[in-house]
């Protein structure tokens, strides 16, 4: 089992941009296939970005050219930049983690089994 902790939400205006980390709670998880989030209300939650076990990356079409992640094995995080924002960027985001090493690269919420509690992340034009 492991706990996965987002932080650094926020509020920003259009252009600016965020830093989103997320913190898991067993070093292991990070070595899998992880992956952000996002959701508002009444909608499905959304695939934003995964990272592989090679750290290769799948991007919505949405955030392609904006976001990137990386990930930070000495302190166990995962990172999500988020430059050039938009007011449709609004959204609560959760990152996630598969459960173990033969995952897959994904944007699908059910390729993953551990998640977050969220950050908001709040947008202004």
């Amino acid at each position: 089992q492991v706990q996965l902790v987002e932080s650094g939400g926020g509020s920003v205006q259009a252009g600016g941009s965020l830093r989103l980390s997320c913190t898991a709670s067993v070093y292991t998880y990070i070595r899998f296939c992880m992956g952000w989030f996002r959701q508002t209300p009444g909608k499905e939650r959304e695939g934003v970005i995964a990272i592989d076990r090679a750290e290769g990356k799948q991007y919505a079409s949405s955030v392609k050219g904006r976001f990137t992640t990386s990930k930070d094995y000495a302190n166990n995080t995962l990172i999500l930049q988020m430059n050039s924002l938009k007011p449709e960027d609004t959204a609560m985001y959760y990152c996630a983690a598969a459960s173990g090493p033969d995952c897959v690269l994904s944007l699908r919420s059910d390729r993953y089994t551990y998640w977050g509690q969220g950050t908001q992340v709040t947008v202004s034009s």
